[in-house]
């Protein structure tokens, strides 16, 4: 370990982040580096616990406490090799996980746990400095073709596995732009798309090749992939939203969050935006929604300049503490206040929208809500509720943003022609550490599989799909298993 007495002399400390007066006043990313002492002090509060339980708390099994051993030491290179070898993309998981590690870190058992996160970012941003991260074309190709429907972090992920395997990979993204979700989905001040250019131009330069603005199931029939390539992993994501149908879900300023985030990031980037504006300017806003979703809807509210912004969420207010039926090592469900709330925005819980009141035009002017009371069952889970009596009422608002979450895949198109089962769900119906579905040569992975989660989990799902896969290829596989490689070993 590090320093066997710092995380007693040490506190968790962050870096520095722009002030909030200032960054809503741009999409840039606001959140500072370490300097090296600080770095050094926040690696150093690292136990290197006998039984390290950030492993088991990462879905990708990251070797944390080895590579907080050299940040320690200044050993840039192996805390880079450390960290590669299970993450593909370090870049994003430092900017956007929710850092479920953190959740199980021995030391957060008392203290505030180990800053993983940001380090897993230092770590990879002091690599592409120091040119660590290049591009590695495999010297010996397998002959096999492969199709990587979707460019989100999952189909990213199984891209970079598969061709480090020596296979020829084609991804093919509908939008004009690979990145998927951590492009048109996530915020430029939570994540700049400089940063998803820059890994996308070091896989281009392996050998991976990016097929944009082709929807496969329209642009080309699914079926064809399966007859070109010798194999298909299906990673389009969860991408049909969660509705609110009730009276008035008609009216003009009612939209579904991805509809308001995809095009702000697309005029951030550039690109022409050719369907209806949504913009906030000026209007009361309210977002439905309580999770991170919502959150990048109001902080892009602030910077178009909402006149007053209000985020509503069904269910009751989390706690602020781990409960008894939150214990430590688990992922806990607590109440979370993220940057774009300290950017201003009021948040109620236990709110129910029962109807959008439109003027004479057929424009949203205001919502009816009531508040509701919930009934939870002996493990503190909410059961049903109940409206409070005397609590309906109207209050003005012209932009409502639906953050509710993603309910399945789009089924028309690719999955209907290619005739996959779905789950009880409506996923693709694929078993985890198989990744096939009931069509020859076709496999899935990431949110289409699992439905809607984490990037730190469609990372996981690519990278296992993509050995599953290599393994289907050529009878087996020398990718690495999170379950079945001890990581450290091999790195060093």
């Amino acid at each position: 370990m590090g320093k066997v007495t710092g995380f007693k002399e040490y506190q968790r400390e962050l870096p520095e982040k722009v002030p909030a007066q200032d960054r809503v006043k741009n999409y840039k990313e606001f959140v500072g580096l370490y300097s090296d002492e600080k770095l050094n002090q926040q690696s150093a509060r690292c136990m290197n616990c006998g039984i390290p339980f950030c492993h088991s708390g990462c879905p990708l099994g990251n070797v944390i406490p080895e590579f907080n051993d050299a940040v320690y030491k200044a050993n840039w290179e192996e805390a880079y090799q450390i960290l590669s070898s299970t993450n593909n993309f370090p870049e994003f998981t430092g900017r956007i996980c929710p850092a479920p590690c953190e959740s199980a870190c021995v030391l957060g058992i008392n203290k505030p746990a180990v800053a993983i996160e940001e380090i897993e970012k230092h770590i990879i941003e002091i690599a592409y400095a120091k040119g660590y991260v290049k591009p590695h074309a495999p010297l010996i190709r397998t002959g096999k073709k492969v199709a990587v429907v979707g460019s989100g972090p999952a189909g990213l992920a199984a891209a970079a596995q598969l061709n480090k395997a020596g296979h020829e990979v084609t991804v093919f993204e509908r939008d004009s732009e690979p990145g998927g979700l951590l492009r048109y989905g996530i915020p430029d001040f939570k994540l700049e798309k400089t940063v998803v250019e820059r890994r996308v131009d070091v896989m281009k330069e392996s050998g991976i090749i990016f097929k944009c603005n082709t929807e496969v199931g329209k642009d080309i029939n699914a079926k064809e992939l399966t007859k070109e390539f010798d194999a298909v992993l299906l990673a389009g994501g969860s991408t049909i939203p969660r509705d609110l149908p009730i009276k008035g879900r008609e009216l003009k300023g009612v939209y579904y969050a991805m509809q308001f985030l995809k095009q702000q990031n697309k005029r951030v980037g550039n690109e022409a935006v050719t369907e209806e504006e949504i913009l906030a300017t000026g209007k009361d806003v309210v977002v439905i929604g309580g999770g991170d979703t919502g959150s990048d809807c109001v902080g892009t509210s602030n910077r178009q300049g909402a006149k007053s912004i209000l985020q509503f969420e069904l269910m009751f207010k989390p706690s602020k503490e781990r409960t008894d039926n939150m214990p430590w090592p688990t992922y806990p469900m607590l109440l979370k206040t993220t940057t774009s709330h300290e950017e201003g925005c009021e948040r109620y819980w236990g709110i129910n929208t029962k109807e959008f009141i439109g003027d004479e035009n057929g424009e949203l002017k205001e919502l009816r809500i009531v508040d509701v009371q919930w009934e939870v069952d002996a493990m503190g889970r909410p059961v049903k509720f109940t409206e409070v009596e005397g609590t309906e009422r109207v209050i003005p608002c012209q932009r409502v943003f639906l953050a509710m979450g993603f309910v399945n895949p789009q089924y028309d198109g690719m999955l209907e022609q290619l005739g996959v089962e779905l789950d009880g769900r409506k996923n693709v119906q694929a078993t985890e550490g198989v990744y096939r579905t009931n069509v020859d040569r076709v496999f899935t992975a990431g949110d289409m599989r699992r439905g809607q989660s984490l990037v730190v989990w469609a990372i996981s799902e690519g990278r296992e799909a993509a050995r599953k896969i290599d393994q289907y290829l050529m009878g087996h596989s020398n990718l690495e298993s999170k379950e079945a490689v001890n990581m450290f070993e091999e790195v060093m």
